[in-house]
C-alpha cells in the first residue's frame, strides 16, 4: 500500500523489476509507490546494479533499530530557530543524497555533503558528522579527502586544534564554467570532422550544426554563471526584490 516504510515483499519486487530492467517508474507505478521512493530505496542500497531485496531490508531495519526519537546532539540550528521536523528533514536529506548520488557521487561522499549543506553554519567537525551519520570515523575521512579532490568541501580551522569541514559554494560556479569548457572543447572536436568531410558534405553540415549549438549553449552557460556567480555568497536577509545580480 502507498506511504509507509517499504515491506521485504515490496523490495522483492523492486528487485525483481531491476533484474527485468524496468524503469524506476513502472517499478513504482507497479508497486503504487511514488518513483521518488523506488529510486532513493535504489540508490542507497547498492544502485541497480548492486541491489539486493534481503540486504536492503536489513539495513532498514538496523536504521530503524538505531534512529533516535530526540533531536541530533548540536543540531544545525541549534541555538537559533526552531529547528525543522525531523521526519522531513530526514526525508529532504535523503532526497538531496539521492540527487548527488545520481550525479555520481559515491553514498557516502553524498551524505557528508548534503549534511554539510543543510547545517546552518555550513560546516560540521568530523565527530559532528559521524554522529549525525552514524557511520564510523573511516567513512567520514574517506568521503571528505573525496569532496577535497572534487573541490566540493574546503577545511577550516575551528575552535581549538580540530578542524571543521564546509561546503564550498562556489565548487558550482566552478562546474559550470568546467562543463562549459568541455562542451567547447566537443565543438572543437566537431568542427575538425568539419573540416575533413567537407562543409558541403551532409555528414559536414551536421557537425557545423552541432558545434554551432554548443558553442551557443557554452557561451550562455559561461555568461550566466560569471552573471549569478555573487548568488552562491549572498545573505538570506538580501531584499527579495532584488533576487540576481545585474
Amino acid at each position: 500500500m502507498p506511504g509507509g516504510r517499504l515491506t521485504a515483499q515490496e523490495r522483492q519486487q523492486i528487485a525483481l523489476g531491476l533484474a527485468d530492467d524496468l524503469a524506476y517508474a513502472e517499478i513504482a507505478r507497479r508497486l503504487d509507490r511514488p518513483t521518488s521512493t523506488v529510486t532513493r530505496e535504489v540508490m542507497r542500497n547498492g544502485g541497480p546494479g548492486g541491489y539486493r531485496a534481503d540486504l536492503a531490508q536489513r539495513a532498514a531495519q538496523q536504521r530503524a533499530h538505531r534512529r533516535r526519537p530526540t533531536t541530533h546532539r548540536g543540531g544545525p540550528t541549534a541555538g537559533g530557530p526552531a529547528s525543522p521536523d525531523d521526519a522531513a528533514l530526514r526525508e529532504y536529506e535523503e532526497t538531496f543524497t539521492t540527487l548527488l548520488m545520481q550525479s555520481g557521487l559515491p553514498r557516502m561522499a553524498a551524505a557528508v555533503l548534503t549534511r554539510l549543506y543543510v547545517a546552518d553554519s555550513g560546516s560540521l567537525t568530523a565527530a559532528e558528522l559521524v554522529d549525525r551519520l552514524q557511520v564510523s570515523p573511516a567513512s567520514v575521512s574517506k568521503a571528505v579527502a573525496l569532496l577535497e579532490n572534487l573541490g566540493l568541501v574546503r577545511r577550516e580551522r575551528g575552535d581549538g586544534r580540530r578542524e571543521r569541514y564546509a561546503a564550498d559554494g562556489d565548487a558550482w560556479y566552478q562546474s559550470m564554467i568546467a562543463a562549459a569548457r568541455s562542451n567547447a572543447a566537443l565543438a572543437a572536436t566537431a568542427r575538425q570532422g568539419v573540416d575533413v568531410l567537407g562543409r558541403d558534405s551532409p555528414a559536414g553540415a551536421r557537425l557545423e550544426n552541432m558545434a554551432r549549438f554548443i558553442d551557443f549553449v557554452a557561451d550562455s552557460i559561461t555568461r550566466a554563471a560569471e552573471q549569478a556567480r555573487d548568488l552562491l555568497h549572498t545573505s538570506p536577509a538580501r531584499d527579495a526584490e532584488d533576487p540576481a545580480p545585474r
